[in-house]
């Protein structure tokens, strides 16, 4: 599997949710939600992994190479500026990948040239043919970017395409950087540039959604010639985000008849899982009305549309929610009662065969106490509880109990008890609210200061016994980006204290990596 997708009738999928993805605000995620992202990726078949930005932190380039560690079959991809140091690291990064690729880049454009990077054309062309020479002094594909394609003329275009393919350039990737240019613009560039590349490069496309045209473009792209679509999980990207992955990927399937046939190495029953897992991780929630993956994608309120579907689904469905990964039987008979063997069993039905002893063990412990307070669990319940346990991975301190109460004033208040290193730790403290009160108590028994930027509860499912998922962005250093928590229970305040020591272990958690030698051989 040294080469990538030759076949013209295939598009390559590059999917940068781990990395342009991450760009959005509130979006970023440790090592670890980055991994378990990625072995999604791996199950949806995405051909090449964008895994970061290697010289952009230590958390990035330790994220990129535990990646290319645990990943078999996607190409593991680092992004680097056209500057040697970031090529070596990522070079370094994604050295121990079974396939791997460089993606370097350098602007393009008149406006870029001139006041960003403050370079004649030339020296631009030279710096391209560098950053391409010395990658492939770490792996043989090298992708080569112009950015801001979408806003740089046509011959320049040529002349830096063509030095960057005689120095090694496998794939020429043309972004809309500032999602400025209409599908017809982007047929027409494509259309020429593939004219003159003539198969000696694949052309890849990375558009971005600021006019709500990315998968449009994207598409009109394809029909032009571009053979490789970078794409992201739910359009998760930088401003309004990029071309949305699984649009892009149900389009190609389900209008064969208008694409000449192209279609994708995805496995389209794992959509509708990498959706659900990049949004828990991120808090980042599709809107209700998203094309394929939104909660009401499905959803028919019509009396006159509920009577076709019952008739015949192809009346108002021209996508079967299976083909997605909705299971239309969403409830699952297990109890307090159930033993390990059935609910192992219950997880190889859902396609969840990949978890290993200690997790399994981990997640029936979870899902017992549960069943403890909850009367009927449901897929969606079991899914979420994996995830949370998935995402709680650096323990620092631990949640041992919470009480919460208001005095006669209404002045709300809490007591909360926290473990950590072996022993345990009690405080109170009274707040604005109750949230404000149980955050205050935990920062007063760790010591920690946080600011809250965000804090979302969503109904994993429906009831009143529904299970609460909460996700968190909290600060705690000015010098460091805020981190995002986890916290799922059937009731909401521990669900919220849960979230807010878990941001608290991630932040320790990267200061823990940042303080260690990794200078990676500088």
């Amino acid at each position: 599997m040294s080469n990538i997708i030759t076949d013209d009738k295939k598009i390559i999928i590059f999917d940068t949710t781990l990395r342009d993805g991450e760009q959005s605000p509130g979006a970023s995620m440790n090592t670890g939600e980055k991994i378990q992202i990625a072995q999604q990726l791996e199950r949806l078949r995405v051909d090449v992994i964008e895994a970061g930005f290697a010289a952009a932190s230590h958390g990035d380039f330790d994220a990129i190479s535990q990646i290319a560690q645990t990943i078999q079959n996607s190409r593991i991809c680092s992004l680097a500026r056209a500057l040697d140091n970031d090529i070596k690291q990522a070079g370094l990064a994604v050295q121990q990948a079974k396939m791997n690729r460089i993606h370097t880049f350098i602007a393009t454009s008149p406006i870029h040239m001139q006041y960003k990077l403050k370079m004649s054309p030339d020296e631009v062309i030279k710096k391209a043919i560098n950053a391409v020479t010395y990658a492939k002094t770490f792996v043989d594909d090298v992708e080569f970017s112009l950015e801001d394609a979408g806003r740089s003329e046509i011959p320049f275009m040529k002349e830096i395409i063509d030095a960057v393919i005689s120095a090694g350039a496998k794939t020429i990737n043309l972004p809309d950087t500032v999602g400025y240019r209409l599908p017809n613009e982007i047929y027409t560039m494509v259309k020429e540039l593939h004219t003159f590349i003539d198969g000696r490069a694949i052309i890849s496309l990375h558009n971005h959604n600021d006019l709500g045209l990315a998968v449009a473009n994207t598409l009109a792209g394809i029909d032009a010639g571009a053979r490789q679509v970078e794409c992201t999980i739910n359009g998760l990207g930088e401003r309004a985000g990029n071309a949305a992955m699984e649009e892009i990927v149900m389009i190609l399937k389900t209008r064969k008849d208008m694409f000449g046939g192209f279609d994708t190495n995805i496995n389209t029953k794992e959509i509708m899982r990498a959706s659900k897992l990049v949004a828990t991780i991120t808090g980042i929630e599709p809107q209700p009305n998203k094309a394929i993956v939104g909660k009401n994608a499905f959803s028919h309120e019509s009396g006159i549309h509920q009577d076709g579907v019952l008739k015949h689904s192809e009346t108002y469905e021209i996508i079967r929610p299976e083909d997605i990964g909705i299971e239309k039987n969403n409830s699952i008979v297990l109890g307090k009662h159930s033993g390990r063997a059935a609910f192992k069993d219950k997880l190889a039905s859902m396609g969840i065969d990949n978890l290993s002893d200690e997790e399994l063990n981990k997640t029936f412990e979870s899902f017992k106490n549960i069943c403890d307070k909850k009367k009927e669990i449901t897929d969606d319940d079991i899914r979420m509880i994996i995830t949370n346990e998935k995402l709680v991975t650096n323990v620092t301190y631990e949640l041992l109990s919470l009480q919460i109460s208001s005095c006669s004033a209404g002045v709300p208040s809490s007591a909360v008890c926290i473990k950590f290193e072996g022993k345990e730790y009690t405080d109170a403290a009274i707040g604005d609210g109750t949230i404000d009160a149980i955050f205050k108590t935990i920062d007063r028994i760790t010591g920690y200061h946080g600011k809250l930027n965000d804090y979302k509860v969503k109904a994993v499912s429906e009831g009143q016994d529904a299970l609460a998922k909460v996700t968190c962005s909290v600060t705690f250093s000015d010098e460091n980006p805020p981190m995002i928590g986890h916290g799922l229970s059937i009731d909401t305040m521990l669900a919220s204290a849960s979230a807010y020591i878990s941001a608290l272990n991630s932040y320790l958690s990267m200061k823990n990596l940042l303080s260690k030698d990794t200078k990676h051989n500088l």
